[in-house]
């Protein structure tokens, strides 16, 4: 059965489709949360308050197309949200974090990892959904709720920034 389907029928309160729906993503969003809060339980929770506000408010969106994007909003805010109220910093030492980066050597992940953690959490959230999630521009603007000029401008200065911390490491 499609995505849409799935939606479709969950929207119209069968809780097994939402459950095929969650099913899908679920490893998706525990590696996301697990990103920002570097907790495997602290992980867990954001994704069960996700999946409770995503079952509570299925029937507010719009298009089933973008249920995946919807949920990572939510997931996102959560995780944002979680990290507030716990005033805890966003760590990055997971060496398997990232699966673009799997010919560098585990000293230059790390040296990635730590300039990633560094980040503004707008730069930070920018990065993971680009490269983490694999998403498009037009995708992470759906996602923040803002323009695309907006997500290209924070990759780009994101992306000098890692580059101009990652060459002061190196020298």
């Amino acid at each position: 059965m499609s995505v849409e389907k799935k939606v479709k029928k969950a929207k119209r309160g069968n809780e097994k489709a939402f459950q095929e729906l969650i099913q899908d993503e679920k490893n998706k969003l525990f590696r996301m949360a697990y990103l920002y809060v570097k907790n495997e339980d602290d992980a867990l929770d954001i994704v069960q308050d996700t999946i409770y506000k995503a079952f509570i408010s299925i029937k507010q969106l719009k298009n089933h197309q973008y249920f995946s994007t919807w949920i990572s909003r939510i997931l996102i805010n959560v995780a944002l949200d979680f990290i507030k109220k716990n005033k805890r910093t966003i760590p990055f030492n997971d060496v398997d974090g990232f699966h673009r980066d799997r010919n560098l050597r585990t000293e230059e992940k790390l040296d990635l990892l730590e300039a990633i953690e560094r980040l503004e959490v707008q730069y930070k959230t920018v990065i993971i959904l680009r490269y983490y999630k694999d998403l498009s521009i037009k995708q992470i603007a759906e996602i923040l709720k803002c323009p695309e000029g907006t997500v290209k401008t924070r990759l780009h200065r994101a992306i000098n920034q890692l580059k101009s911390d990652l060459k002061e490491e190196c020298v």
